[in-house]
């Protein structure tokens, strides 16, 4: 798939909680994007030169549409929570591999446990909604037939570990929505009080494959308990960017092998990625 630059169109920007802001755009590059990529997001701002990576969160091709939902962390994001339906931003997109068979981040799997954490939360969606069409089926699980639903393209049903702060929750309608919502929260003022870890053994959350998004401790973590459970694991990794297309190595992440280009043991998480095999990582 082809990245391309495209002058959005601001469709809604609303506010979901303390920070974090959704973003519905008309643009081409829904055609080809896929969950657990990213678009570029350019400022207005002829003085702030680099773009701001914004993971995908909804994927609507029919209607030509991508949600964005992003935490406001400084002026360029801040810019962004200012915008307003019928105004337009330069997007660059798709970018990143994301989860997807041909890529191999994306096994046959019926019961996959979803993580999300903070902001690593929104890409889970979009994978949700994936999972539950059967790939690129483009049917809803209602519309399917006993046959479909016993036969190869049985319908998945995802479980949704999301990890926030404290009850200022944000997407849990369609988190609900795309599969089984099980939630943990810092301070305990809602779900389990404390890790996502701490909720899947609370709620007795079983699978049969792990994908995940957060920050780093947390993925850790999750990797620790995929490989205890023997449970394939695929990770979208979380790392500061400049020019998100794999040229300045401002985003690398240090990785298990040496890969067969530089020799070294790292990968750009803006190209290589941001989806990776947990097995695959270094996350020490």
């Amino acid at each position: 798939m082809s990245k391309q630059m495209d002058q959005a169109r601001v469709l809604e920007s609303e506010p979901l909680a303390e920070g974090v802001f959704s973003l519905l755009l008309q643009t081409k590059i829904a055609e080809e994007a896929v969950a657990g990529q990213f678009v570029s997001v350019y400022s207005r701002d002829g003085a702030r030169l680099l773009p701001r990576p914004i993971s995908i969160c909804q994927i609507d091709r029919d209607a030509g549409t991508l949600r964005l939902v992003y935490r406001v962390v400084g002026r360029g994001t801040e810019e962004f929570s200012r915008i307003k339906a019928g105004e337009s931003l330069r997007v660059l997109g798709p970018l990143g591999n994301g989860f997807a068979r041909e890529a191999g981040t994306l096994p046959d799997c019926r019961r996959p446990i979803l993580i999300g954490g903070g902001i690593g939360i929104p890409p889970m969606v979009g994978l949700a909604e994936t999972l539950r069409r059967g790939g690129d089926l483009g049917e809803s699980p209602s519309d399917a037939s006993d046959q479909e639903r016993d036969g190869e393209h049985a319908w998945v049903e995802p479980t949704l570990v999301m990890g926030y702060r404290d009850d200022d929750t944000f997407l849990t309608e369609e988190c609900r929505a795309a599969g089984r919502l099980v939630i943990a929260s810092d301070d305990g003022s809602i779900g389990t009080h404390g890790t996502v870890i701490d909720a899947i053994r609370e709620q007795r959350v079983t699978g049969d494959a792990v994908f995940a998004c957060g920050p780093k401790p947390m993925l850790r973590a999750v990797k620790a308990y995929a490989e205890q459970n023997k449970l394939p694991c695929f990770i979208s990794m979380e790392e500061r960017m400049a020019c998100g297309i794999g040229a300045c190595l401002a985003c690398v992440c240090r990785t298990v092998d040496a890969d067969d280009h530089s020799r070294v043991k790292n990968a750009r998480v803006c190209a290589d990625g941001p989806v990776f095999d947990a097995k695959k990582v270094d996350l020490s």
